[in-house]
């Protein structure tokens, strides 16, 4: 099925710098993200030599936060079917993932979580294929964080900066915004506040408000103080 350059890339180690991570709760979770999977799809088996299509997606609940925010979690079904190099023959995974959408507006909602429970399910089904899609991140046992967070310095004053100026060993997922991530966009904690970093904030300034961040304009930044960390 798979040629000795296929095999030779998937026993490879998975990189760490691929690692990311977050907190929930008491636990520090690692994980890949969605679009590291698929270019390593890619880079693997080829382009047009693997597909994935969704055999289910539906919703399973929906509340509405202490914050007035809408909560809609979904279930997705990924199915992964992968071609040798001649399309003679296939293999083919499925499984299920889950996702969270929260927001002020019942289609953000949906869409956050709708999308959310799609990646979960990709993911989850491609670590079917070994190491580098993320199956030993699945082991709780051991720690895949092999590099040390660098040590926070506290500053003589705490004004907010910029994300795009924060270099980028100083950045990391300290609390879990799911709904955030899912939109691509990063949480940097940053003195006694967390702010938001990515591409094309504004157009998501409304799940970002959600979250109970709130905009400084002199430092053209989304910023949430830790104090007032609202529960997603």
């Amino acid at each position: 099925m798979f040629n000795d350059k296929q095999l030779q890339l998937l026993k490879y180690d998975l990189d760490v710098n691929r690692i990311r991570s977050r907190s929930k709760g008491n636990l520090n979770l690692s994980y890949l993200e969605g679009f590291d999977i698929i270019e390593t799809a890619n880079k693997i088996f080829g382009y047009g030599n693997w597909d994935y299509s969704i055999s289910k997606l539906e919703q399973v609940s929906q509340e509405t936060n202490q914050n007035q925010n809408s909560v809609i979690c979904y279930k997705a079904i990924v199915k992964v079917v992968v071609h040798d190099l001649k399309h003679t023959a296939i293999l083919s995974r499925e499984d299920v993932g889950f996702g969270t959408g929260i927001a002020k507006t019942l289609a953000d909602a949906h869409e956050s979580g709708a999308k959310e429970a799609v990646t979960d399910s990709l993911k989850r089904t491609m670590r079917s294929f070994g190491s580098q899609f993320g199956n030993l991140l699945y082991d709780k046992s051991k720690n895949h964080q092999n590099r040390q967070q660098p040590q926070q310095i506290e500053q003589p004053t705490q004004q907010l900066q910029n994300p795009s100026s924060i270099p980028v060993q100083s950045q990391a997922n300290q609390y879990e915004f799911s709904s955030l991530y899912n939109l691509g966009l990063r949480v940097i904690e940053q003195d006694n506040s967390f702010v938001v970093a990515g591409e094309d904030i504004f157009s998501k300034k409304d799940s970002i408000k959600a979250c109970g961040f709130r905009w400084d304009a002199s430092h053209k930044v989304w910023y949430l103080p830790k104090n007032q960390q609202q529960a997603a």
